[in-house]
């Protein structure tokens, strides 16, 4: 689900339900009216958020959201509020943000509270499985069943939990991993898993369980407190994607000098910025986003990373599956408390089979909030059409019936349900593998069900009536989202489908689209002042770089490296030398570091071809398309602002 559309319209963003008294019709288009309380509500929630004082006038901001509401006109005149993509995504949104109201804060705290005490642990547990799915028959279930049990008795005997895995265990890892886990935490495992895991003795054996994937028995290895997070940086040469020794070894030898320098004292996070491969940390010297055990996808990485003791400490290098690192520790997070942690973990819940706790619940309050009538001679008469076959999972919902459409259950006096809504439930329920009995007691549990099911999916429709601020989102959220596809349309497709008007841009514009003088180099660094000197000395001679290095870097020691390349003229070290000329360059000093550059040849400034700056120009394109285009809208629209009403709008605010 794409929310980030949301970022299209800055004043759109932020929920405050600030709402006017009074409800005037302030502006239309093409008839269609606009009214002062979302306005002011619009103008109040984004008041702090603007930068820019000249969008606090409120007759430039009536402008902005003249603007914006034309846009949506537009989207609805061409018809993109009728597009598959557009129902769904709107749908999948609200169903996203009604998670929020469909709760229980009851059941929610309880399990939020129980989920941050198990977040104090991390267990390591070993598990078997036998596989069976949810609606497997109940031959197979039962098969499933007896394997888990004989396994059990062959534990109980003594014999080796990890032979028995091998054996036994269906989870296709176990060849790997032997059925150890390793170390996780809450919401790690799926919640009957957990459940086990954190109930079950270190050293000790669980019942057998199920979970939407079989049945379980779980060995707990060991108990430990939890780790926390951890923040480091690290260095990387990624692993060549070929399996040439030649290159591998050249890749081990560039992470052995990088370390070798750090031993000398050289500064990490400037080692990071100049050799560091992983090209989204070397920029800030090598730095990672905090992580947890079993947050990453290298479990050598998050070892070596905890098993780092003190700030500013550094690891050897060593190898995982992506390449070669160095890691140095910035800083160890233990568990955040339980207040700040309290949002994150009903989130989290929101989205686990925990949910499934408080749904139930939720639906018990309902049914004392909701008048809920069943028709019990409809009902009795529709039972009559469900039978044995239930159990067998070959009965069929009747394609004609003597009741025929008849209400069956009424909500609030408003909602009806009629009965093939119930019956179609009851088809759905067959591979749930109930054994209830006889027939009519069954139906009467799916009955129950059925009402809870209603009664929540009533209560998920009426959002909109029960919490105003749901309904504000909502209509922010339909707003933004037309607001996209149509952008999308009329803009950015057409930005970077229209060639023609592409290049005629870029050459109309040509004086955006310059190269810098640009200078074919050779740049050699060096902590030391006479080993750069050395270097400076040997390239005057015409002395290759393989040469230099050869010389230099002895002993097992780096004490020159080398980057090579066209650069501008103000690109780092570069800009220390104002007239730059072909040749070797004086010895400069910058950030604790000596550089000579040898200058092989000079490219004077010029314009850029279009291949060069394809990706400026379309974004530039765009903007200059965007820039044109409410003023297309306004003449292709019919606009009448009522002054009166604005004026009162503007003497409300300025209160």
């Amino acid at each position: 689900m794409k929310i980030n559309r949301l970022l299209i319209f800055g004043f759109l963003l932020v929920q405050s339900f600030l709402f006017a008294q009074t409800k005037e019709v302030l502006f239309t288009i093409d008839n269609h009216p606009y009214y002062t309380d979302e306005f002011i509500r619009v103008y109040n929630k984004n008041l702090d958020l603007v930068k820019d004082d000249s969008q606090k006038d409120l007759d430039k901001y009536l402008d902005l959201f003249l603007g914006y509401k034309l846009k949506v006109e537009k989207a609805n005149k061409i018809g993109l509020q009728n597009g598959t993509s557009y129902q769904n995504e709107l749908k999948s949104y609200r169903n996203q943000l009604s998670k929020n109201y469909v709760n229980d804060s009851k059941v929610t705290n309880e399990l939020v509270h129980e989920a941050y005490d198990r977040m104090q642990q991390e267990v390591r547990a070993s598990h078997i499985l036998i596989l069976v799915d949810e609606g497997a028959s109940p031959q197979d279930t039962l098969k499933a069943y007896n394997k888990i049990l004989d396994i059990k008795k062959r534990l109980e005997a003594g014999e080796d939990f990890v032979t028995v895995a091998k054996q036994t265990s269906e989870d296709p890892s176990v060849k790997e991993n032997n059925g150890d886990l390793g170390y996780f935490s809450a919401f790690r495992m799926v919640y009957p898993f957990e459940n086990a895991a954190f109930k079950t003795n270190v050293g000790k054996i669980s019942k057998p369980f199920r979970t939407r994937f079989g049945y379980h028995i779980v060995k707990v290895v060991d108990k430990r407190a939890n780790r926390g997070e951890v923040t480091v940086a690290h260095i990387m040469i990624v692993k060549p994607n070929v399996s040439d020794a030649a290159q591998q070894e050249k890749a081990k030898a560039t992470i052995e000098d990088i370390y070798k320098k750090i031993q000398q004292g050289e500064n990490f996070e400037s080692l990071a910025q100049q050799f560091s491969e992983d090209k989204s940390s070397a920029p800030k010297g090598g730095v990672l986003q905090r992580f947890g055990s079993g947050q990453l996808s290298s479990e050598e990485f998050e070892n070596v990373a905890f098993s780092l003791a003190k700030k500013d400490d550094i690891s050897a290098p060593f190898q995982s599956q992506f390449g070669w690192h160095i890691i140095k520790l910035i800083e160890k997070h233990p568990v955040r408390s339980f207040d700040d942690m309290k949002g994150e973990l009903e989130d989290k819940i929101r989205k686990d089979e925990r949910s499934l706790l408080i749904t139930n619940s939720l639906a018990k309050k309902l049914r004392a909030k909701y008048t809920v009538v069943k028709d019990v001679k409809a009902l009795a008469q529709v039972k009559k059409s469900i039978t044995d076959e239930f159990y067998s999972q070959t009965w069929q919902v009747p394609a004609n019936t003597k009741e025929g459409n008849v209400t069956v259950l009424t909500i609030d006096k408003t909602k009806k349900i009629t009965s093939p809504a119930f019956l179609n439930f009851v088809y759905s329920q067959q591979k749930a593998n109930i054994k209830t009995k006889p027939i009519a007691k069954l139906t009467d549990e799916l009955f129950e069900k059925f009402t809870d099911e209603q009664l929540i999916s009533y209560y998920n429709e009426n959002l909109e009536n029960e919490f105003p601020e749901f309904r504000y989102v909502m209509d922010e959220y339909r707003d933004g989202l037309l607001l996209f596809d149509l952008m999308e349309k009329e803009i950015w497709n057409r930005a970077k489908s229209d060639t023609t008007g592409l290049m005629n841009f870029h050459k109309a514009n040509i004086q955006n689209y310059q190269w810098k003088k640009r200078h074919d180099v050779d740049i050699l660094s060096s902590t030391d002042k006479v080993t750069i000197e050395k270097a400076q000395s040997f390239l005057k001679k015409g002395k290759s770089i393989d040469y230099i290095k050869e010389k230099l870097n002895k002993d097992g020691k780096v004490n020159i490296m080398v980057k090579s390349g066209l650069y501008e003229e103000d690109y780092d070290v570069l800009s220390q030398y104002p007239n730059v000329a072909t040749g070797v360059t004086s010895v400069v000093l910058k950030d604790k570091y000596y550089f000579v550059v040898n200058v092989k040849s000079t490219k004077e400034a010029g314009p850029k071809e279009f291949a060069d700056c394809k990706g400026k120009v379309i974004s530039d394109y765009q903007q200059y398309l965007e820039n044109n285009w409410v003023g297309e809208l306004k003449n292709e629209f019919q606009i009448k602002v009522n002054a009166d009403v604005f004026a009162k709008v503007k003497q409300q605010l300025s209160k």
